[in-house]
């Protein structure tokens, strides 16, 4: 039963995986994700673990971080209105293929440019730090190793991937919760799919490691996952 649900929302195409998608849909669709990001941590989560590379700067300190798959820009601003209360301030850029997200990302105050994350029109070592949130479950195979070994190129100081801890029970919540929080029909598929998309911690690590990065994973409330990496060009 597991096997087949996986088989079925791996071939599946999500809203977001389709680049002629209605811009109204994927507009909505992004709205629900900011709100699940709050409602079961993953933004919390991401901004944890941003915070630890942060946390020993000096107040008036600068970072840049790029968000890759950065949707309306929530969690990068989220972050920066945290590392604000530490004196310190974010530059923030966002990445996307969609021309809706990037609209809607430059609204939350992230400047956005569209392109795909395996392909980062940036130089190495371009941002301090590099955040993407759950976009590898959407990216099978080597393309998932292509979008790591990017991400890992043009971030100087630190990387942090968030994605979905898999499991039954997080699919068939999310598909109830989608209910009273007035999911768009396309979310309430598209976020079952995700969830059954998603990684084990292990499996999370063995991505990573394949794509030549070692990265600290850890699980979090909320069926949330995130890796967390120095650079390899920068490491000791």
């Amino acid at each position: 039963m597991i096997a087949r649900l996986r088989s079925w929302a791996v071939a599946a195409t999500e809203t977001l995986d389709d680049p002629r998608a209605d811009a109204r849909v994927v507009t909505a669709s992004l709205r629900d994700i900011a709100l699940i990001n709050r409602a079961f941590g993953g933004a919390a989560a991401a901004v944890q673990r941003l915070a630890e590379y942060w946390q020993d700067l000096p107040r008036g300190s600068t970072l840049v971080l790029l968000d890759v798959g950065t949707g309306c820009g929530d969690i990068p601003a989220a972050a920066a209105r945290a590392a604000a209360r530490r004196g310190i301030t974010l530059r923030l850029t966002g990445i996307d293929t969609h021309l809706a997200a990037a609209r809607s990302a430059r609204d939350a105050g992230v400047s956005a440019i569209l392109a795909r994350g395996a392909e980062l029109p940036l130089r190495s070592g371009s941002a301090d730090l590099v955040l993407c949130s759950k976009l590898l479950h959407h990216l099978p195979g080597e393309a998932g190793a292509a979008l790591l070994r990017e991400l890992n190129r043009v971030a100087r100081v630190g990387v942090v991937l968030v994605d979905i801890r898999r499991s039954l029970i997080a699919a068939a919540g999310i598909f109830l919760a989608s209910f009273p929080m007035r999911f768009h029909p396309a979310t309430r598929r598209d976020s079952v799919i995700s969830v059954l998309r998603g990684f084990t911690a292990d499996e999370l690590g063995n991505a990573c490691a394949r794509a030549g990065v070692r990265a600290a994973v850890r699980s979090h409330p909320g069926w949330t996952l995130t890796a967390a990496w120095t650079p390899q060009h920068a490491a000791p």
